[in-house]
């Protein structure tokens, strides 16, 4: 705990059996309280790598669901369980469990409800391994998605994510996607909700064992990025509504 807080550290993961140890051995249990770990249906031997490492709330998905359903499923069992701060830590050890103290602090000290662990402030992203043409991809989207929102982040598309209680208790993150714009999804319905979304500048991981999508999803994901941003800006001028930025059971 800090300042009292409940911290929990989700790990929507699917095989993840070859880095899921190392990404465990670094959390900072002294500060963590629990630690969930949804396991999307992998094929190979995640759930008993798990186990074997004794985390205290193993759920399988008993068909692959994707990765926005296996966010689901993590964010509502941290608030079933009492979490105060949630951090989303994927097990593929791209992202380091280090800052994790670090994100956590600015959230118990209320001084700011969402924290992202940015790999584009400084030079975390190139140094680190990412693919040039991701990099270039990340910063257009970015820039379109801060000029068509209004908004100033560095990096919507970071898997690397801490939110307080209030926050997931008022975004209806269940309208959401189950596919990988879910991320961006919660952004907009942060963004949207009035909340502050503070960055910490994270080194990152590229190689053969981190997970990672192909050409044809990743073009799916930008269109669908983008699409995300024009619901917000459409539902900010009252031309529409959209489901996912109404507020839970309404």
């Amino acid at each position: 705990m800090i300042n009292g807080k409940k911290i929990v550290v989700i790990m929507p993961a699917y095989n993840a059996e070859k880095t899921l140890e190392q990404t465990y051995r670094e959390i900072p249990l002294d500060i963590v309280d629990e630690i969930i770990l949804v396991d999307d249906k992998s094929q190979d031997n995640t759930v008993r790598v798990a186990r074997e490492l004794g985390i205290n709330h193993i759920i399988e998905h008993k068909k692959n669901r994707g990765y926005g359903a296996n966010q689901k499923t993590c964010y509502t069992k941290a608030l079933e369980i009492g979490a105060d701060i949630v951090i989303m830590l994927h097990p593929d050890y791209q992202y380091t469990p280090l800052l994790i103290p670090s994100m956590a602090y600015l959230i118990a000290n209320d001084v700011y409800p969402v924290v992202l662990g940015s790999r584009i402030l400084g030079h975390g992203a190139l140094k680190g391994g990412m693919p040039v043409y991701k990099y270039i991809a990340n910063r257009f989207l970015t820039f379109t998605q801060n000029l068509v929102m209004w908004q100033k982040l560095s990096e919507y598309h970071t898997g690397y994510r801490a939110f307080s209680r209030q926050v997931l208790e008022k975004i209806n993150f269940v309208a959401n996607s189950d596919d990988f714009v879910f991320d961006n999804q919660m952004l907009a319905q942060i963004f949207y909700a009035g909340f502050e979304i503070g960055e910490v500048s994270c080194p990152t991981k590229y190689f053969s064992e981190a997970s990672s999508i192909n050409i044809r999803r990743s073009i799916k994901y930008g269109l669908g990025v983008l699409w995300t941003a024009l619901q917000y800006r459409m539902q900010k001028w009252g031309l529409a509504r959209f489901k996912i930025f109404s507020e839970k059971n309404n």
